[in-house]
C-alpha cells in the first residue's frame, strides 16, 4: 500500500497582541465625569488568579470624588453630555444646603437680637434702633421666600427634576444655575413670565 503523501506542515499564526500591550493611561486624579478609567483586562498568562483576586485589581484605583474639591470654573468645563449627572447633581446640592444653613443662622441672630431689650432714653436713638429692625426683618422675610425655594431645589433634586425648565423642560443651563441655584425656569421662559408680568401690571 502507498504510502500518503506528506503536506507540508501550516506556519504557526503569531500571536495576536493582548489589550496588555496598550500603554497604560497615566491617572490625572480627579475624575469630573464621575467615572474612572476602565481597567485592563488580564491576559490568558494570569489564570492562576482567583475571582475574588480579579475583581479587587479591577476595583483598584477607583476613588470616590470629592466634590467639595470642585469649583464652579471645573462645572462649567464639564462637557454637555455630563448636565445633571451625579457629580453635578451632588455639587448643587452643597451650594443649596450651604445657602440653607447661612439663611437659618441669619435667622437665628436675627431672633437673638431682637430679644434684647434696651431702652434708650434718647428718642433719636430709639427711632434708629426700631428702624434698623425694621430693615432686618424685611431681609429675613426675604430670605424666608428664597428658604422655601431652596426647599423645593432639593426635592427636584432628589426626584430627577433638578436643572429642568418647569414649563418646557429644556435644561436650564450650568452657567443659570451656578448663578441662581434655585432658579425654575430658562431665560426664555422666565422672560416670558416677566413680559406677562409687565403687561398685566400696565
Amino acid at each position: 500500500m502507498a504510502n500518503a503523501a506528506k503536506t507540508p506542515s501550516a506556519k504557526k499564526a503569531a500571536p495576536a497582541k493582548t489589550a496588555d500591550t496598550v500603554p497604560a493611561v497615566a491617572d490625572s486624579g480627579v475624575d469630573l465625569a464621575g467615572t474612572s478609567p476602565q481597567k485592563k483586562t488580564a491576559g490568558k498568562g494570569a489564570g492562576s488568579k482567583t475571582k475574588a483576586a480579579a475583581q479587587q485589581s479591577a476595583t483598584a484605583g477607583k476613588r470616590p470624588l470629592d466634590v467639595s474639591l470642585l469649583t464652579d470654573e471645573d462645572i462649567l468645563r464639564m462637557p454637555e453630555s455630563d448636565y445633571m449627572n451625579e457629580v453635578q447633581l451632588q455639587y448643587f446640592k452643597r451650594k443649596l444646603l450651604a445657602m440653607r444653613a447661612e439663611i437659618l443662622n441669619n435667622a437665628r441672630e436675627t431672633g437673638e437680637h431682637l430679644k434684647e431689650n434696651e431702652v434708650f432714653a434718647d428718642p433719636n436713638d430709639r427711632a434708629t434702633v426700631e428702624e434698623e429692625n425694621l430693615l432686618e426683618q424685611r431681609v429675613r422675610d426675604r430670605e424666608r421666600k428664597l428658604l422655601k425655594k431652596i426647599e423645593q431645589a432639593l426635592a427636584r433634586i432628589d426626584s430627577g427634576e433638578y436643572g429642568y425648565c418647569l414649563e418646557t423642560g429644556e435644561p436650564i443651563g450650568i452657567a443659570r444655575l451656578l448663578a441662581r441655584p434655585t432658579a425654575e425656569l430658562s431665560i426664555e421662559a422666565q422672560e416670558k413670565h416677566e413680559r406677562m408680568e409687565r403687561l398685566y401690571a400696565d
